[in-house]
């Protein structure tokens, strides 16, 4: 089992950046392929981002070409780096493995933008 700790989040400009991270612990973090989720208020949360165990990334279609995943299995931690954020992208972030483990959800990190 993977215990998960997000961090990073705040309130933001549109068109402003943030960097969150994940920091993993209780299990082989190499082993897992990792995600970036978040839920928007009042939706249903939704994959956002993936970085597989030899590196490879993909992006849902909102986060292409503004948001970046990292990772680092040294430190066992996820990142996503947020670029020329939108309103739109308001929401609570939550790393977990691909496909997400029930028990290891964490409590997300809040990312709000606004003017």
């Amino acid at each position: 089992q993977v215990q998960l700790v997000e961090s990073g989040g705040g309130l933001v400009q549109p068109g402003g950046s943030l960097r969150l991270s994940c920091a993993a612990s209780g299990s082989i973090f190499s082993s897992y392929d990792m995600a970036w989720y978040r839920q928007p208020p009042g939706k249903q949360r939704e994959w956002v981002a993936s970085i597989f165990r030899r590196g490879l990334r993909d992006y849902a279609d909102s986060a292409k070409g503004r948001f970046t995943i990292s990772r680092d299995n040294t430190k066992n931690t996820v990142s996503l780096l947020l670029n020329m954020l939108k309103p739109e992208d308001t929401a609570l972030y939550y790393c977990n493995s691909l496909p997400p483990k029930t028990d290891s959800w964490g409590q997300g990190t809040q990312v709000t933008v606004s003017s």
